[in-house]
């Protein structure tokens, strides 16, 4: 496959991507933070006093810093327990299903991996997904759906393209991104929800500082979409050859990507971020403006140009 650079390579990028983000996320939210302070201070009588404006921004620096590492120390500790709770999914039991176990066994035997959790989402849409940030909390979690669906060559596929995002250290990165991505849009639900229902029991200038924080929010909260996306693509179509290389078998998993194609709405999952992490997510363009907007930043690249590289693999 044409772009594939290699294991290694991959995973040195990724966790290279990792601290990246671990470090310009908190950077970001500090600017929104000195800007609010910023235009805080001034209004259109007099212009911000940058002395006074960088002295109170030294002095919450700490508090900031502080909420965001509580945050992010929650998220890390509960993420599993927070995607399961998301999803429904549960610890597949290992008599009943052998088979899954059996396959995804060989193939970390083959790969000198360590064995993940299984877990399984009560659901016939056919999807799946792989999460975690360490070995003792990484897990492949499988619908219903795509066990009963697919012969044992396509589930065997599927199951290494989640391997492989495990071992290009993917969802480590993805997690991290959702995290931070999380900080920004709560505070958006937050304030947005304050000046809609609190503007008559305000004053002008609590009003004024609820605008101009959403309006900081908001653009924070976009310029951290853009750190998310420089995930790209790539990921799937990286995913997709090395389970081709793992299996040695790219057209079973092409054949299981073009069954998954017409049936992978995990309807029980709500959350966008969450759905990111699946084998297949695409945007519903019927949504009008907003759902158009969505394609133009999918996450996943066209499911039928990935069956194609895979057929000419």
């Amino acid at each position: 496959m044409s772009g594939y650079v290699g294991i290694q390579k991959q995973i040195s990028r990724n966790n290279r991507m990792s601290v990246f983000y671990l470090i310009a996320f908190p950077f970001l939210v500090l600017a929104g933070v000195y800007a609010f302070i910023f235009f805080m201070t001034g209004d259109e009588y007099r212009p911000a006093d940058f002395q006074l404006v960088n002295s109170a921004f030294v002095s919450v620096i700490p508090w900031v810093l502080g909420m965001v590492l509580i945050w992010f120390l929650i998220a890390f500790t509960f993420h599993s327990r927070i995607i399961d709770s998301a999803t429904g999914a549960k610890p597949l039991e290992r008599k009943e299903n052998m088979r899954v176990y059996n396959l995804v066994e060989n193939l970390c035997m083959s790969e000198g991996m360590t064995m993940p959790k299984i877990h399984i989402i009560e659901d016939p849409a056919l999807n799946a997904f792989a999460s975690g940030l360490s070995e003792k909390s990484f897990t492949v979690t499988l619908t219903r759906g795509i066990i009963d669906s697919l012969d044992d060559l396509e589930l065997e596929g599927v199951i290494a393209h989640e391997l492989m995002h495990i071992r290009n250290r993917d969802v480590r990165l993805l997690i991290i991104t959702i995290i931070f991505v999380g900080i920004f849009s709560f505070l958006v639900q937050i304030l947005f929800r304050s000046m809609l229902y609190g503007s008559g029991r305000r004053n002008r200038k609590d009003n004024k500082g609820i605008i101009i924080a959403l309006l900081i929010a908001v653009a924070a909260y976009l310029l951290s979409l853009i750190f998310k996306f420089g995930l790209s693509r790539k990921r799937e179509y990286m995913a997709d050859a090395g389970a081709a290389e793992m299996t040695r078998n790219p057209k079973a998993l092409a054949s299981a990507l073009r069954k998954i194609s017409g049936n992978y709405e995990v309807k029980s999952v709500k959350g966008d971020d969450i759905k990111e992490m699946f084998i297949q997510n695409h945007p519903d363009k019927s949504s009008g403006f907003m759902g158009g907007l969505e394609g133009l930043f999918a996450t996943h690249p066209p499911i039928e140009k990935r069956i194609e590289i895979l057929e000419q693999f």
